[in-house]
């Protein structure tokens, strides 16, 4: 049997991203597909980071392709390919970012900055270019969490270089005041500081920016979804009652402003006790599961209650970075990869390309 490009998209076709669900075809990941003779190789260009499952992948795609008859030698290269994707209506991109995701809860004590952090040090992991931008003017945590303190240099008086920690850029305005000084600000100063801090920070070539939220559905996270390009959203939650119905309202919220939510991620899902090894759901159970099937929505994952967890990110180390080869840190990667994987099967950005066209009855 003859080889050619045909047989090899049609063998691929039936060849599934395990973090996407699609095939690579129709993903379009497929390139380059040179053919000497019964000797193939191609690029498999994924749209997001994955670094540790490169292997995986590329063993995949040439396990697949020798169950075509008479295949030669196979040569696959795995890479990644980070985009912009489409964002909020008549809202631009931000200079140097292509990718923003917004982690929210609809109430605080969720693990909610403990999440973000580790969320973008996954992403980093993976083999994307990542900031952090914390946008909790009232109680600004990620300096601790990152281990960084000193204040930011400005190279022209006017704006402001991240911060850097663990191979991340990073933006606080707890780099910018003292750690006891209160932010006692009305709602239009925090969102001009929210502003501030977003759009004059030198970012350097992100592909995603996370943004940690402050807890709620307040004036930051209106500004968020009026003025700042954000491309997915993911909401916090513990399994109980209370904290699912807060977290609920946030869902909806971004709903409403057009914001795409990436999915759902349920903390202190169950303990482990360190002593016995007894394992107990201590918030109750299986609530953002019910939560993530009520909206249509992903479950990207559940995390344990951990002393570890908090121990680590209070230190300076998220558990990305001090146990990267933990259960806990495999589980913030597989929420990063499947977050950065939803977006990159969502719509791309063409806004510097085309006007926008709006159509309306009249």
């Amino acid at each position: 049997m003859a080889i050619s490009e045909l047989l090899i998209q049609s063998n691929l076709k039936l060849c599934i991203d395990p973090n996407t669900g699609k095939d690579f075809v129709s993903g379009k990941c497929v390139k380059n597909v040179q053919i000497n003779g019964n000797d193939v190789s191609l690029d498999i260009v994924l749209g997001y980071p994955a670094q540790s499952q490169l292997e995986s992948l590329k063993q995949l795609v040439t396990d697949s392709l020798r169950s075509i008859g008479d295949i030669g030698q196979i040569n696959v290269n795995v890479g990644s390919r980070i985009v912009a994707h489409k964002v909020q209506q008549n809202v631009g991109l931000l200079k140097n970012v292509k990718n923003i995701i917004a982690v929210a809860s609809g109430k605080g004590g969720v693990g909610k900055s403990t999440t973000s952090v580790n969320l973008a040090l996954a992403l980093a992991a993976e083999g994307a270019s990542v900031g952090l931008l914390d946008a909790d003017i009232y109680g600004p945590s990620q300096p601790q969490m990152l281990g960084i303190s000193g204040r930011p240099d400005s190279l022209d008086g006017k704006s402001m270089e991240p911060m850097q920690a663990h191979g991340i850029q990073a933006m606080s305005i707890g780099f910018l005041v003292d750690t006891d000084t209160p932010m006692v600000w009305r709602g239009p100063m925090v969102t001009g500081a929210l502003e501030q801090l977003l759009r004059d920070t030198n970012w350097k070539d992100l592909d995603y920016l996370v943004i940690d939220l402050p807890p709620g559905t307040g004036d930051i996270q209106l500004t968020l979804a009026q003025k700042i390009p954000v491309t997915g959203a993911i909401i916090v939650t513990t399994p109980q009652d209370i904290a699912l119905l807060d977290a609920r309202k946030g869902l909806k919220m971004f709903e409403k402003v057009g914001i795409p939510i990436l999915g759902i991620v349920e903390n202190m899902s169950t303990h482990i006790c360190s002593k016995c090894g007894h394992e107990e759901h201590i918030f109750g159970e299986g609530g953002g599961e019910l939560m993530a099937k009520d909206y249509g929505v992903d479950l990207l994952g559940s995390l344990p209650l951990d002393i570890h967890i908090r121990m680590q990110a209070d230190g300076g180390k998220p558990t990305v970075i001090a146990e990267p080869n933990s259960k806990v840190a495999s589980i913030y990667k597989e929420i990063a990869r499947k977050a950065a994987s939803k977006i990159a099967i969502a719509a791309l950005d063409h806004s510097s390309k085309f006007p926008n066209i709006v159509i309306q009855n009249t």
